[in-house]
């Protein structure tokens, strides 16, 4: 019998199939081993991140704006009720808990498509797959990232267990109309929490993976039925329901309960702050990340500054007349409401009312108390005669705007102010913004003027320059000489054309006598005072070099006017504005924690003296000493507070010596008391100082003010600038803004107020009264102006110098060829907030 011969050769077609059989898997491993590197740590894998809104809070926990459409709600596994993840097995992975996590079957399909080029991608993939796919891999379609997507699967099945795989798996999937996870999906689809959900609804939302767009109930509500009751169909063959519940499933109509979803943004001006902030930071992906921040904004205080600013534009538009309907005879659905006020198309016209349709199609009728008011505009400075008939007001077919009263049982004409104001109010004692108003209305006009809107201050700017003569040794008591004064071709006016010789330095701060302040800035210097401008927060490329800076002339940001004045507020110290408190992420770890810097009075001498004080106290006691009862008299001291270099805050930076902070701010109480500010009397309270400006042809109204508490400023005008009308000035446009302000924010409050600081070093011949023209004598043991805070910051637009300064209009400005001085050599600065601030918003 012949034996079998081994010696032969192999035969080709065999070598072949053991050629193959062995590449497979040695190229699969190395394919591993290329991949494996690029795979996420296990770390990550059991914190993978969830599409949450960017959420944002005021300072007492009030949600006041979302943003991001995506809506993740994470469950845990115990949370998930045990038909919802049944439905899931029956319709995407009935064999989960058996296998390892890979479908080779899938696998097969998914690398057929991909080399034919196929137009039809299947998928195929199981659960732990999906969520590889879904939490870690980009949405291509190629082979390495199906064999990356398969390595994942593995590794997950290797280090997680079968739940927590299905919690993040319930947790990610798309589901259709931007819910992203099971209770995402329950709350827009049906409104309820997942264990209020039928065993129906439940099948409904398990089959949304497959095809969102295909097998949604909203947009092809008969596939998705059909969906639905095949997955009720494999629930029933698995055994996961019974007949009877399988009938009743099947007989539950689609029954969607869909919520209106939208940015929820109560103070959209605030939220666009922050939604910018982040963007800045973090980048677009911080929309959907979760994170949740907490602003120095005060909710109740926000809502004050809304109304107030609303209220006051309303007002003063009111008083310029009707300028006649916003459109004729156009759709009514082309137009949106806001600010309260409604759209609305006259159908009827009657002597003393009209009949008006309204976009939810009911008629309702204004009377001719909610019209009496529109007589026709004729320009800035004047109206037409009172109408006597609702003819002469409105005809058919006019689209006009309506505002209902509290309980919506009468209607009043209103229109959109072409005028435009701002209001910002921030803590004096560590700079945090309790409230910020960039416009009339944001849906209006995005642009947030109190950090965008460079404009002219006029007469708000005098209280800088006083200051600066109050640090060279005058006092409030040091007499000026208001009458006419003439520099190369140019003489400054005053606003009334009077001059009242002879006069102490606090009347003519709270008169606004324009030749005084020139001659201060004459006493003075252009440079020194350009030096202290900068401290108080000022652009050096806005400050001209010459002396209508006295009148104005410079270009500020109102939150610049707000830091400036808060110094007056505080005892003398340069605060850094900010709007964000703590950011935590999508789990509650706090990524950011803000650490301002607070005024202080006590550090001023430590380097010379001890300080010592029986109790601790907080960060608002070192700079203020509140009292419930009345004021204290100017001249009575404040208490020795902690030692600063025992305190666990920044200290902020002293610009201003203690008494010039504390005369200003008693100044400024005058202007108050018996100046140009004198319809802030109404809020009834003796705490409270600020300073009117009114740029030339009123073209800008300002009034900033402040107690011990709060720094405030207001501004009113036309985004290109021109006039607001005669005699609309800063203490007629701006002031009742200001003062409908305050008055609610500071409501129920004790009295505040600075007080003079007796260990700071007195300013020399404090107590002895001199005259301008006079040399003024420092002591050299006084602490010199601080190191400018200033940073150059390129976002500021350079306007050609206009003579917009006085606190009346009418007064023309010419300045002189002589009245810049050289340069001289800057002093060393350090990074600003406050910079930094206005570069994110520009």
């Amino acid at each position: 019998m012949k034996k079998l011969s081994c010696s032969g050769h192999v035969h080709p077609f065999f070598l072949i199939i053991i050629i193959v059989l062995v590449s497979i898997p040695m190229g699969f491993y190395g394919m591993y081993l290329y991949i494996a590197p690029s795979l996420p740590k296990m770390t990550t894998l059991k914190k993978a991140p969830l599409l949450k809104p960017l959420q944002v809070y005021s300072a007492d926990n009030e949600l006041i704006a979302e943003y991001g459409g995506k809506l993740s709600v994470p469950v845990e596994y115990k949370q998930i009720p045990k038909p919802f993840i049944s439905a899931f097995l029956a319709a995407e992975d009935s064999s989960f808990f058996e296998h390892s996590g890979i479908s080779f079957k899938g696998l097969g399909r998914a690398v057929s498509e991909t080399i034919t080029g196929s137009n039809v991608q299947t998928g195929g993939s199981t659960i732990t797959m999906q969520v590889a796919k879904n939490y870690y891999l980009t949405p291509e379609r190629t082979l390495k990232r199906k064999l990356t997507e398969i390595f994942l699967a593995r590794k997950i099945e290797q280090n997680l267990t079968k739940e927590e795989i299905l919690t993040l798996y319930v947790n990610k999937i798309f589901l259709g109309k931007n819910a992203y996870g099971i209770a995402a999906a329950a709350k827009i689809y049906y409104n309820k929490n997942l264990d209020q959900l039928s065993i129906a609804q439940m099948a409904m939302i398990a089959g949304l993976p497959k095809a969102p767009s295909k097998y949604n109930p909203v947009v092809n509500p008969t596939r998705a039925l059909e969906r639905r009751n095949w997955i009720l169909g494999r629930m029933l063959q698995l055994g996961y329901i019974n007949q009877t519940q399988y009938k009743q499933a099947i007989a539950e109509p689609v029954n969607l309960d869909m919520p209106e979803r939208g940015i929820n943004n109560k103070y959209p001006y605030v939220g666009e702050m922050v939604r910018s902030e982040l963007v800045e930071k973090f980048g677009e992906q911080a929309i959907d990340s979760g994170y949740k921040v907490y602003t120095t904004i005060n909710s109740q205080r926000q809502a004050f500054a809304e109304q107030s600013v609303q209220e006051g534009l309303e007002a003063y538009d009111r008083r310029h007349g009707w300028r006649g309907a916003e459109a004729h005879d156009k759709p009514l659905s082309d137009f949106m409401p806001y600010a309260n006020t409604y759209p609305a198309k006259v159908v009827k016209v009657e002597k003393n009312s009209f009949e008006a349709l309204m976009q939810d199609g009911s008629t309702v009728t204004v009377p001719w108390s909610g019209m009496s008011w529109a007589a026709p505009y004729r320009n800035a400075n004047s109206i037409g005669p009172a109408p006597r008939t609702a003819t002469q007001i409105v005809k058919i077919n006019d689209i006009i705007r309506l505002r209902p009263n509290d309980n919506k049982t009468s209607w009043a004409l209103v229109q959109i102010p072409k005028a435009q104001g701002q209001l910002i109010a921030l803590n004096p004692n560590n700079g945090a913004i309790e409230a910020i108003v960039g416009g009339y209305n944001f849906y209006q006009s995005k642009f947030n003027r109190a950090l965008q809107g460079w404009r002219q201050p006029g007469s708000t700017i005098k209280p800088f320059v006083y200051a600066l003569a109050l640090e060279r040794g005058m006092t409030p008591y040091s007499m000026v000489n208001d009458s006419p004064i003439t520099i190369g071709k140019w003489s400054p006016k005053n606003s009334d054309g009077r001059y009242l010789g002879m006069i102490p330095l606090r009347r003519a701060l709270y008169l606004s006598r324009n030749t005084v302040s020139v001659r201060l800035l004459q006493t003075v210097g252009i440079e020194r005072t350009r030096q202290l401008l900068m401290d108080f927060g000022l652009h050096e490329n806005q400050i001209p070099r010459n002396y209508t800076i006295a009148l104005g002339t410079p270009q500020v940001l109102p939150i610049q006017m707000a830091t400036g004045y808060a110094t007056f507020a505080n005892g003398g110290y340069r605060i850094q504005p900010h709007f964000i408190d703590r950011i935590e992420d999508a789990y509650g770890k706090v990524i950011y924690q803000s650490n301002p810097e607070y005024a202080c009075i006590s550090c001023i001498n430590q380097n010379d003296e001890e300080t010592a004080s029986a109790e601790p106290v907080t960060p608002d006691d070192e700079v203020i000493n509140v009292t419930n009862q009345t004021l204290p008299e100017e001249k009575q001291l404040a208490q020795l507070e902690l030692d600063e270099t025992k305190s666990q805050y920044r200290q902020a930076q002293r610009i201003l010596k203690s008494s010039s902070a504390y005369d200003m701010a008693n100044i400024l109480r005058d202007v108050i008391q018996h100046g140009t500010g004198r319809a802030a009397l109404r809020i009834g309270r003796d705490d409270i100082g600020g300073k009117t400006g009114t740029t030339n042809d009123a073209k800008d109204a300002w009034f900033a003010g402040f107690n011990g508490k709060l720094v405030t400023v207001a501004w009113v005008g036309f985004d290109q600038p021109t006039t607001l009308g005669r005699r609309e000035y800063g203490g007629v446009a701006a002031l009742p803004i200001w003062t409908n302000f305050m008055g609610n924010a500071l409501k129920g409050t004790p009295a505040a107020w600075v007080h003079f600081d007796k260990n700071a070093k007195a300013p020399a011949n404090r107590n002895q009264t001199i005259t301008i023209g006079e040399p003024v004598q420092t002591d050299r043991s006084s602490p010199p102006l601080a190191r400018p805070l200033y940073r150059p910051a390129p976002a500021a637009p350079v306007r050609a110098p206009e003579s917009d300064f006085d606190d009346l209009p009418g007064e023309e400005i010419l300045v002189p060829n002589n009245a810049n001085p050289p340069d001289m050599q800057k002093q060393n600065s350090k990074p600003d907030a406050l910079d930094n601030l206005i570069d994110v918003f520009q």
